[in-house]
C-alpha cells in the first residue's frame, strides 16, 4: 500500500509541476507582452516584435523544450538593441525567469521529479546563459568566457573549432575550407577531387558530433546537416526520457551537487547513403522489404541507415533514430517486445516524429500532429480500438502481421500521446518506466496498468476522453 501511495504521490506531483511550469510560461508572457507594449510607444518597432517573438505560444498537448545550446554556441541571444534601456528591461526580465525555473526545478528535483527538473535547466540557460548552476548541473565546465561541455572543451584544447557546414575542423583549415579546398590524404585538394576520391561507400566521409558518428557516402555538407538534425533528436529525447538512461535518485544527486558524468560519450552510429540505390543495394539481404522505407535501424548491428530523398521530411529519421537511442542508451534485451507490448515500442517512435527544431526550441506533438488526428479518425469514424488488455498481449510478430497494422499503429501513436500529454503529463513517468522495462526484458501485459495505477479498463476510458477532447 505504501508503495502505491508513492506512485500515486509522484503522479500527482508531476501534474502539479507541469501546471505550474505552465503558470510561470503564462505570467512571463504576460511581462514580455508589456514589454512590448513599452517599446512600440519608446518607437522600438524590431524590439517590441523581439519581445512579442521570445517565447511561443502554448498550444495544446505541444510539448515545448528549449534547446540546449548546439556547438559553437551559448545559447539563444537577443539582437544588440540601440536603446540599452530595453536592453536592462529585458535582461530583467529574463534573469528573473530564469530564477523561478530553477527555484522550480529545485522543488521538482527534491519532491521525487527529478526527470522535469532536469527538463527545466535547458530553459533556464535559454533565459539566462550564465547560469553557473544550471550549467554545472547540465555537466558544463567554464572555459574562460565560455560554458562549453568536456566533448567541446577537447576539441578546443585541439584547437578545433564547429563549422555549421563543416563540422569540426582545425581552425587553421577554415579559410582554406571555406575557399573551396579540402584537406585529404595528407594534402590540399580542390572539394571536387575530393568528392571524386570520396566517392566509393568504404572511403567516404565521418562525422564525429558528441554523440554521433555519421558515415557518408554523400558528401560532407550533407553528412554534418544531417548530424546537426540527429543532434537535435538527441537533446529533445533527452529532456523528455532523462529517467530512462538513469534513475530518479541518479539524477537527483546531480540536482544536489554531484558531479556529472565524465565519462566519454557514447556514439551512436549512423550511415547516410548517398541515394536510394546505394541504400538498397546495401541492406536489402538484411531486410528483403528495405526497398519501402527511407530508414531503417538495425539492433542487432548498432547501426542505423538512411538516404537522400528531397521529397521526405524528418519524421522518418526522428522515428528510426528513436529507435536507436531507447536501444543503446541502456543495456537491452534482443527482440525487444517479442511478446508483449510492442505497440508502445512503435507508438513512441510515432510520437517522436512530430519533433521541429526552431529559434531556439524543440516542439513535440500538438492537436494538428498527423498521427494524432490519424489516431481521432480510427477511433471517433471508424470506431477501430483494441482495448489495452488485449493490445498489450501482442509482441512484435503478432502486431506486424495484422492485416489491420495501420489502424494498430494510428492506436498506438495515439495511445503514446495519451500516456505523455493526459491530465498535465500524469501518466509520463509510468510510460517511461514501463519502457524501461520492456527493453530490460522485465514486463508483461499487466505492467503498464500497475505502473498507472489504474485497471486497463479505466485508462480505455481516459484515453476515449482525451482523443475526443482534441480539437
Amino acid at each position: 500500500m505504501a508503495l502505491c501511495l508513492g506512485l500515486a504521490a509522484g503522479r500527482a506531483g508531476a501534474a502539479d509541476f507541469a501546471k505550474r511550469h505552465a503558470e510561470l510560461r503564462a505570467a512571463y508572457a504576460d511581462k514580455l507582452a508589456d514589454l512590448a507594449t513599452w517599446a512600440d510607444r519608446a518607437g522600438l518597432a524590431e524590439e517590441a516584435r523581439q519581445a512579442r517573438a521570445w517565447l511561443p505560444a502554448a498550444e495544446p498537448n505541444r510539448i515545448m523544450l528549449a534547446c540546449r545550446p548546439a556547438a559553437g554556441e551559448s545559447a539563444a541571444e537577443p539582437f544588440v538593441s540601440s536603446s540599452p534601456e530595453w536592453e536592462d528591461r529585458f535582461r530583467t526580465l529574463r534573469d528573473a525567469q530564469a530564477e523561478s525555473l530553477f527555484a522550480l526545478a529545485g522543488e521538482a528535483a527534491a519532491g521525487g521529479q527529478a526527470s522535469l527538473a532536469f527538463q527545466l535547466l535547458p530553459e533556464v540557460i535559454h533565459e539566462n546563459p550564465q547560469h553557473a548552476k544550471a550549467r554545472e548541473i547540465l555537466g558544463y565546465e567554464r572555459h574562460g568566457e565560455r560554458w562549453l561541455t568536456p566533448f567541446e572543451a577537447a576539441k578546443a584544447a585541439q584547437n578545433q573549432v564547429w563549422h555549421d557546414r563543416f563540422g569540426w575542423l582545425p581552425a587553421d583549415h577554415v579559410a582554406r575550407y571555406e575557399a573551396g579546398e579540402r584537406f585529404y590524404g595528407g594534402r590540399w585538394m580542390k572539394a571536387e577531387a575530393e568528392q571524386r576520391l570520396r566517392s566509393a561507400p568504404r572511403k567516404g566521409w565521418d562525422i564525429v558530433t558528441e554523440h554521433y558518428n555519421v558515415h557518408t557516402s554523400h558528401s560532407l555538407e550533407a553528412g554534418v546537416k544531417l548530424a546537426v538534425k540527429l543532434e537535435r533528436l538527441y537533446d529533445a529525447w533527452q529532456q523528455m526520457f532523462a529517467a530512462f538512461s538513469a534513475s530518479e535518485d541518479a539524477l537527483a544527486r546531480r540536482f544536489a551537487g554531484g558531479a556529472a558524468a565524465r565519462s566519454e560519450p557514447r556514439r551512436h552510429k549512423v550511415v547516410y547513403f548517398r541515394d536510394r540505390d546505394e541504400y538498397i543495394r546495401a541492406l536489402e539481404k538484411d531486410e528483403p522489404q528495405i526497398g519501402i522505407s527511407t530508414g531503417f535501424y538495425i539492433a542487432d548491428k548498432r547501426e542505423a541507415y538512411f538516404y537522400t530523398d528531397a521529397e521526405a521530411d524528418d519524421s522518418n529519421l526522428n522515428h528510426e533514430a528513436t529507435h536507436q537511442l531507447f536501444s543503446e542508451m541502456r543495456r537491452s534485451v534482443r527482440d525487444v517486445g517479442r511478446d508483449a507490448n510492442f505497440w508502445v515500442i512503435e507508438g513512441i517512435a510515432c510520437y517522436m516524429e512530430s519533433l521541429v527544431s526552431a529559434e531556439g526550441w524543440h516542439f513535440l506533438g500538438g492537436n494538428d500532429a498527423v498521427r494524432l488526428r490519424d489516431a481521432q479518425h480510427r477511433l471517433t469514424v471508424d470506431n477501430f480500438y483494441v482495448p489495452l488488455a488485449e493490445l498489450t498481449t501482442y509482441g512484435m510478430d503478432r502486431l506486424k502481421r495484422d492485416p489491420k497494422i495501420p489502424m494498430l499503429y494510428s492506436e498506438a501513436s495515439g495511445l503514446t500521446y495519451f500516456f505523455i500529454n493526459f491530465d498535465g503529463g500524469r501518466y509520463r513517468a509510468p510510460l517511461v518506466a514501463y519502457l524501461s522495462d520492456i527493453y530490460q526484458g522485465r514486463d508483461r501485459p499487466g505492467t503498464l496498468a500497475e505502473k498507472c495505477g489504474k485497471s486497463d479498463a479505466e485508462l480505455d476510458g481516459q484515453y476515449r476522453q482525451f482523443i475526443e477532447s482534441v480539437d
